[in-house]
């Protein structure tokens, strides 16, 4: 096969179709809700919205604990890749019923040509023995852990009891001393708590004097 004018090696009409599939694919987790949050009583996230913060912390871990911090971004970033088709099953779901997530995630990948760089992946993660792995696991959870404080904050007392059980999951040192961090820092202070409080007493003089 001929390369391009890029230096770059077309692809066959059969690959390029499967491609734009799993593209199409992968946005469909921008539509799949997380579910939990139903039987939290507040709070929702796509599953893409998950999957992004939880990459952002695999590779924040890594990058400082020492770890590959490339293996647990791609760890991370498709570790519920399946969920786009078989939706996310919360803990009640799975009391009753379960699926097949290396089957789907074999239809989602099968003639991309990606089949030997993600397939690997989700094992690597299913068998949570490498350190990556741990890790990964870790950035899963801390997001969760995130978006609980945020509830915890906003009312619902019932997040302290998810937060307790999200906190026991964790594997690594390093995810557990975040954890610390979070649970007793205001989730606003990245944004508010750098501001100057006088500042808004004077804006808001200041509003009603352009009234």
């Amino acid at each position: 096969m001929k390369k391009d004018g890029a230096g770059q090696t077309p692809l066959d009409a059969p690959q390029a179709e499967r491609l734009t599939d799993f593209f199409h694919e992968v946005g469909m987790l921008r539509h799949t809700p997380r579910s939990g949050y139903a039987f939290l009583g507040s709070g929702k996230e796509s599953v893409a919205e998950h999957s992004y913060r939880v990459a952002v912390m695999g590779y924040a871990l890594a990058r400082l604990g020492g770890l590959d911090p490339a293996r647990v971004t791609f760890l991370c970033l498709f570790h519920d890749l399946h969920e786009a088709r078989t939706g996310d099953l919360n803990y009640v779901n799975h009391r009753y019923g379960s699926l097949d997530a290396r089957a789907a995630l074999e239809d989602c990948v099968r003639g991309t040509g990606l089949e030997g760089d993600i397939l690997p992946l989700w094992e690597e993660l299913s068998a949570a023995g490498s350190p990556e792995a741990q890790l990964a696991h870790d950035a899963d959870q801390l997001d969760l852990i995130c978006n609980l404080k945020v509830e915890l904050e906003r009312g619902n007392a019932f997040a302290a009891r998810w937060l307790e059980s999200a906190v026991a999951r964790l594997q690594t040192p390093l995810a557990r001393q975040v954890a610390e961090t979070v649970l007793r820092t205001d989730s606003s202070r990245w944004w508010y708590g750098q501001v100057d409080p006088d500042w808004w007493v004077r804006r808001g003089r200041q509003e009603r004097q352009e009234r």
